[in-house]
Formats: structure tokens, C-alpha cells, sequence
């Protein structure tokens, strides 16, 4: 096991006196003594279009509700670039290829990535998929300075890359390193090393939309203040007082120190949750199911002292005796929700790792821990004029995960909008607490689908029909997509017969023709019978009614 399988506090391969969590100074790699760590930074540009496995020459872009959220190299090339409109992204580049937003594709893609830097260092943090963090007192100290820890890692990383084939599809790995993350974060933009004591500096001439909360950037433009360095030039005290604990917290990134002042405390052990899979979990969505329950255990214990975590550990142990450790870190408080959607990321990279990697478990998950490693004081969270997550849906969700204990993930589902000709597949049921994610694109065109508008009532499995016409003969569709006869008289389900007053069609729909086991092929009517209105289908010589419209 490489150093994924050590725990999180554990030392790494180097001699020296620091570790990935002290500030010090020392050349090539000490801390400012501001408050602020040195840090490196490990960045794959485009990582949801590499980890998706397209080439950057292609044009590709990841959308997600309707917005662009990452790009190829080939797409920015024709003037696509993140946060427009689909709709304006597909104007400017007519073949752009459209990859949905899938983070836990990301996130399993990512974790040999995140193992290649750990080799270098303990304690490594997951920012984000394509993203990792680690302190680099020791490891500067070890391999000859900043610069040349900067080098390994890259050469690391892009022989990950390649050695996963996902290398060909991207730009490599960038690093950058500077003191604290949000500076090295931008350092790695940029791809340099930036002097300690130095990220003020280098940070006051980037505008403050690099602060990634538009909110308060768009007010501080307004108000004139349209740099970093102009932005930390302002009094600490009245910056908190303007803009509150986030604009505090900006305010500290702009100056070059770290989130928040340092602690110089660990939280105590037995803020740990933990819990035994018997049998042990062979899949992802098991073993996610229980982190669901630690994740809220976890909150609610952190909850009642004030505190709210920023950093977890995630650890889990096999029936072999296999180790794996860790950290992700976000940049606010960690709610249950995003602490379990982490959890699953992480055990879909461990679980999903290529058979040739030292970090894939040989067996099943025994044992799942949350450990917080970070914690900061939790001052609570402005709601949305609007609405927003609320107390009530708080409670309401942990019922509902209470329910799937008792009765299992798939007793409870949420209703998300798919794509599809029949009725009952433009809906696709996801367990609660699962991505909503559709089977099918709801935004493809969808030939011979049932016209507007949409049924009541659809129903599962479809009843069985009788549609005949004046003269009591079945009424069929011949090839060509015509009826044989109008029909007259409607039986449901074995019910009375009813005059039809009105009907419309027939769709005729012809699925997968190039598949002979799937092969489909249907004629759907709306037929207004008695008191009711039915959506029908012809199939194989019989008739169903797949749905009401009252």
C-alpha cells in the first residue's frame, strides 16, 4: 500500500523536523509566520473533460443545469468558455460535444492522481476532483527546495496520467506553490513557485473575481475596488464589520494568509464516528448508504459543541486488514449531505481503482470512519431571501435516511426528469440522497414520443386493453402506419365497454431496429372513451392503455 493506506495523521517517507500540519520557517518550504502554510498545489486543467476521456484537441464541454462548467482546450478555441448557456456554447462552436456533469466519474478518476502526490507527502487534501493540496514543510526540505518538489510532482503526476490513459486526453499536471492554499491555488494557474513571504505580492494584481464568491466581488467592483490588492489594502476590522465573517474570510485569501487564523489545535478523537460493515461492502452504493448515517451522526455530535467541520478524514478498512485514509477539504462547513457525497467519491476511487493499482482493496470494506480534522466555530449560515435549505428539510432528510435504514436505499426516491418516448420513461426514480441524475438526457430529441399534453396517471405495468371497431373487429395499424378501421368501443383492463367519442393517432414508434433482442415495435393512440381520456399502445397484436389522462 502506498501512503493511501497509511492513517491521515501518519508520518511520510522523509526525514525532518516538520510535518504537513506546522507553520515554520525554513527555506523552501517554511511557513510566512503570518499564519499562512506553505503550500503546493497539484491542478489538471479540465479535469471533467479528461476524466471523461476526451482529447483536448476535440471541442468538448460539461454542462450542468444548462451551464457550462468545464471546457477542452479545442472548445476555448472556438469561444467557448465556462458559466455561458448551453444554447450559447453549441452557437459558438456548432460541434461541440456535450458531456454531462458527473462528479463521481471525476472523483474515481482522481484518486490515483491524489496517490501519485501523497507519495511525496502525508495528509494530502482533496480540494476538489482535479484539485489537491499538501503542506510542504518537509517535503521541500527533503528534495532540494520548492522548485524541485514542484518538478517530481509533475513529472508524478503525468506519468499517473498516462499510465491510466486519461494523460492523452489532457494538458498534464500543473503545480504551484506558495504560501497558504488559496495563493498556491492560484500559483498553479499559472504554473510557478512563488518566494515565501511573497503571495501578497504576487496576489494584489489579480481581480477579486479570484476570490470565487461573485457576490461580494460584484460589490466590491461597485465600490471601486477592483484588485486584490486593493481589496487587502482595507482595515481587517472594517471589512469585518462591512461584510461579515465571509468577507473576513476573503479578506485573510487577498493578504496572502491562510482561511482563518490557525488554531494550533487538533479536534479531539472521540469526535470520530465509525461503523462495521457485517458482511463486509464489495459495492460502492452499500457502503455509501452507511456513510450517510456517520455523516449525519458526525454533524449532530459537532453540532452540539458549536463547532462544524471543514476537513474530514475519511478512512475504511478492509476484511483483509488493508488501511485507506484520506482527506477532503471544502471551503465552508461541511453539511451531512456534502460530507456523504464525498464519502462516496472517495470509496468509488478506492473501489473502482484499476486492478493494477496498490490502492485498490483486495477485499470488502469492514469498517468506515469519519474522522473531522479540521474544525472551525460554526456561526451558523445565512438562508436565501428565497428559500434555501432550512431547518425543516434538515429534519425532513434525516427522516427519510431513518426510513431507508428500516426498509432499505431503494424504499425512498426522488422523481427526476428523463428522456424518452413512453410516458413512464421521462421519469427516472433515484434513492434519496443519491446524484439526480437522469438514465437518459431529457434534451435529445425523442422521435415518435407521445405529443403533448402529458398524462395523470401512468401506469406500471401497463393494463390490458380491447379497442375495437362498429363491426366488433380488433382494430390493427398496418406498415405504412395506418388504422384498419375507426375505432368504436374501449375495454379496460377487463371493465366495461365504452363508446369512443374522439381519438388521435397513430404514433407509430420503431426502437433499437438495429438490435434484435431489443427491438420494439409500437403504435400509440389517445383515445377519449365514456368519461376518460387513455393513452394506448398497440404491440405484438395486442393492446394496452400505458396511461390516463384524468
Amino acid at each position: 500500500m502506498t501512503v493511501a493506506g497509511r492513517s491521515c495523521g501518519e508520518k511520510a517517507r522523509y526525514p525532518g523536523p516538520g510535518t504537513a500540519g506546522t507553520s515554520g520557517a525554513g527555506a523552501g518550504g517554511g511557513g510566512t509566520g503570518g499564519g499562512a502554510i506553505r503550500t503546493l498545489v497539484a491542478w489538471v486543467p479540465d479535469w471533467p473533460v479528461v476524466a471523461a476521456g476526451v482529447p483536448a484537441e476535440v471541442a468538448a464541454a460539461v454542462v450542468f443545469s444548462n451551464r457550462v462548467v468545464a471546457c477542452s482546450a479545442g472548445a476555448r478555441a472556438e469561444g467557448v468558455v465556462r458559466g455561458i448557456r448551453r444554447r450559447e456554447a453549441q452557437g459558438r462552436c456548432p460541434g461541440l460535444v456535450v458531456l454531462g456533469h458527473d462528479p463521481s466519474r471525476d472523483a474515481r478518476a482522481f484518486e490515483p492522481v491524489a496517490g501519485a502526490v501523497a507519495a511525496f507527502a502525508p495528509r494530502v487534501e482533496v480540494l476538489r476532483p482535479g484539485v489537491v493540496a499538501v503542506a510542504t514543510l518537509g517535503p521541500s526540505r527533503y528534495f532540494g527546495g520548492d522548485t524541485a518538489l514542484a518538478a517530481k510532482v509533475t513529472d508524478a503526476v503525468t506519468s499517473t496520467l498516462a499510465a491510466q490513459r486519461v494523460g492523452e486526453a489532457g494538458s498534464g499536471c500543473v503545480v504551484g506553490i506558495a504560501d497558504g492554499a488559496f495563493a498556491a491555488g492560484l500559483a498553479a494557474r499559472r504554473g510557478t513557485v512563488v518566494a515565501p513571504g511573497g503571495s501578497a505580492a504576487f496576489l494584489a494584481p489579480f481581480p477579486v473575481a479570484a476570490l470565487d464568491q461573485p457576490n461580494l466581488a460584484g460589490l466590491l467592483v461597485r465600490l471601486g475596488l477592483r484588485t486584490l490588492g486593493a481589496f487587502a489594502a482595507l482595515p481587517a476590522t472594517d471589512v469585518l464589520a462591512r461584510f461579515g465573517p465571509d468577507g473576513a474570510r476573503a479578506h485573510r485569501q487577498a493578504r496572502g494568509l491562510d482561511e482563518r487564523p490557525l488554531t494550533g489545535h487538533e479536534p479531539p478523537a472521540d469526535f470520530a464516528v465509525q461503523v462495521e460493515l457485517d458482511p463486509p461492502a464489495l459495492r460502492v452504493d452499500t457502503a455509501a448508504f452507511a456513510a450517510k448515517a456517520l455523516a449525519d451522526e458526525l454533524h449532530r455530535t459537532l453540532a452540539k459543541r458549536g463547532l462544524a467541520c471543514t476537513r474530514v478524514c475519511i478512512e475504511a478498512e478492509t476484511e483483509h486488514g488493508e488501511h485507506l485514509a484520506r482527506l477532503w477539504r471544502s471551503d465552508g462547513a461541511l453539511t451531512p449531505a456534502a460530507m456523504a457525497e464525498r464519502v462516496r467519491w472517495q470509496l468509488d476511487g478506492w473501489l473502482h481503482a484499476p486492478v493494477s493499482s496498490s490502492d485498490r482493496p483486495t477485499g470488502g470494506i469492514s469498517l468506515l470512519r469519519l474522522a473531522p480534522d479540521q474544525v472551525v466555530p460554526d456561526n451558523g449560515r445565512q438562508q436565501g431571501f428565497w428559500g434555501g435549505t432550512t431547518e425543516t428539510a434538515e429534519r425532513a432528510a434525516r427522516a427519510l435516511a431513518r426510513v431507508q435504514g428500516m426498509l432499505g436505499p431503494e424504499a425512498v426516491v426522488t422523481a427526476v426528469p428523463s428522456g424518452g418516448r413512453h410516458p413512464g420513461e421521462r421519469v427516472t426514480l433515484v434513492p434519496w440522497g443519491d446524484e439526480r441524475e437522469p438514465v437518459r438526457p431529457a434534451d435529445r430529441p425523442w422521435p415518435g414520443q407521445v405529443p403533448s399534453p402529458s398524462p395523470a396517471t401512468v401506469f406500471a405495468p401497463p393494463l390490458a386493453a380491447e379497442l375495437v371497431a362498429s363491426s366488433g373487429d380488433p382494430v390493427g395499424v398496418t406498415g405504412r402506419g395506418t388504422v384498419t378501421a375507426a375505432p368504436a368501443r374501449l375495454s379496460v383492463d377487463g371493465g366495461r365497454w365504452a363508446a369512443v367519442a374522439s381519438w388521435a393517432g397513430p404514433w407509430p414508434a420503431d426502437e433499437r431496429w438495429w438490435d434484435t433482442a431489443a427491438h420494439r415495435r409500437r403504435a400509440r393512440f389517445q383515445v377519449v372513451a365514456g368519461d376518460a381520456a387513455w393513452l394506448l399502445a398497440l404491440e405484438g397484436g395486442r393492446w394496452w392503455a400505458e396511461a390516463s389522462y384524468d
